[in-house]
């Protein structure tokens, strides 16, 4: 069967880590665009939901109800023409709320600057590659909620309130988001070893992270599908399955032959041109569904890790699952954001108000 592949070529610095201040919004060449996700019409459906974590004291949905009551419109006005005019924008926002929240909790460490104290956790190899449209969003909202509530709205919230809204623009669901963290104190290059992992590692050594923190496989394979329905993946990343897998071939067998020959002329130059980039979902690009499992199914994935999905005994089941029924994809992706954007976060003396996202208050 013929698949109408759609490949993204990036030859500029488009996701290079950008250092920014509150007054600065980073600028970056622009990548071939998929097209956005029409936005669902009418009430949207109750979706059906388990056990939810405890919620930490003083956080809630309507924190800034009093404080900052125009929190949820400045949001809304900041980001939906940032993601209509750049449509990777929501990818880059979620994988940088992830590599947030993985490692000193959701609390915008990943967010602060290298400074001559030590490298940040931008400094760490993992986040070296953390896209530039995350940090631009956090700069204008930022911009924005301090010109209308100054010193109130935290970059942590920004942050987990951003992805929420910029996932349901692309077509995902709409999940509750409690509000009331605080910004971390601390943001250390080596404390994001063991925390996260690359894409080569074995599944054992992919889950060990996600199990110390009490998610379970399920909960990995949802927030992986999820941050993988959108967005894209340099080609440096996924090269070892399309050049030299093996002393006897070529490619990785197990992908789609047609899919891999166009990613080895899309990925040829990717050493001279380390910014060379393809789709994640080359299907959907732009839309949050259940594509992803289906492409893994039929070979149209690009990562390592992702391809150990379907070949793990503990997660193949549920990779057939949500291939089958999005729904339960969409319910459970909801209730794994809702567990993951309660980790470790920091209230009251134990965080700060920052009021340059990028630097810790002096």
């Amino acid at each position: 069967m013929a698949f109408p592949f759609v490949f993204l070529v990036i030859v500029s610095c488009f996701t290079s880590v950008i250092h920014v201040s509150a007054d600065h919004h980073a600028s970056a060449a622009q990548p071939q665009k998929p097209q956005p996700a029409k936005q669902p019409q009418g009430p949207q459906p109750v979706l059906p939901r388990g056990p939810q974590p405890a919620a930490p004291p003083g956080l809630r949905e309507d924190y800034y109800a009093k404080t900052c009551p125009s929190f949820d419109k400045i949001l809304l006005e900041t980001i939906t023409p940032k993601q209509s005019s750049n449509p990777t924008t929501a990818a880059a926002v979620l994988r940088v709320f992830f590599h947030d929240c993985f490692v000193e909790g959701c609390d915008g460490s990943v967010l602060i600057n290298p400074a001559p104290s030590g490298p940040s956790e931008r400094d760490n190899p993992l986040n070296l590659d953390l896209p530039g449209d995350a940090f631009d969003v956090i700069v204008r909202v930022k911009t924005a909620m301090e010109l209308s509530c100054p010193g109130v709205v935290s970059c942590s919230d920004i942050l987990a309130a951003s992805a929420r809204h910029l996932i349901k623009q692309v077509g995902g669901p709409f999940y509750k988001v409690l509000l009331g963290k605080k910004d971390g104190k601390v943001s250390k290059a080596a404390n994001v070893d063991h925390n996260l992992v690359d894409e080569k590692q074995n599944f054992d050594t992919m889950y060990a992270p996600f199990e110390k923190k009490g998610f379970t496989v399920r909960d990995m394979v949802v927030l992986l599908g999820g941050g993988h329905t959108i967005g894209f993946a340099h080609c440096s990343r996924f090269a070892s399955r399309i050049f030299k897998f093996s002393p006897t071939q070529d490619i990785d067998p197990s992908l789609n032959p047609s899919f891999a020959k166009r990613l080895k002329t899309l990925c040829a130059d990717y050493v001279a041109k380390p910014d060379l980039a393809a789709f994640l979902d080359p299907l959907s690009p732009g839309k949050f569904d259940n594509n992803f499992f289906s492409n893994i199914m039929r070979g149209l994935d690009l990562l390592p890790s992702d391809h150990m999905l379907l070949t793990d005994p503990r997660s193949k089941p549920i990779v057939e699952e949500y291939a089958k029924d999005s729904n339960k994809f969409f319910a459970d992706f909801a209730q794994a954001m809702e567990k993951l954007n309660v980790l470790g976060v920091k209230t009251g003396a134990e965080g700060e108000i920052r009021t340059n996202c990028f630097a810790f208050n002096t």
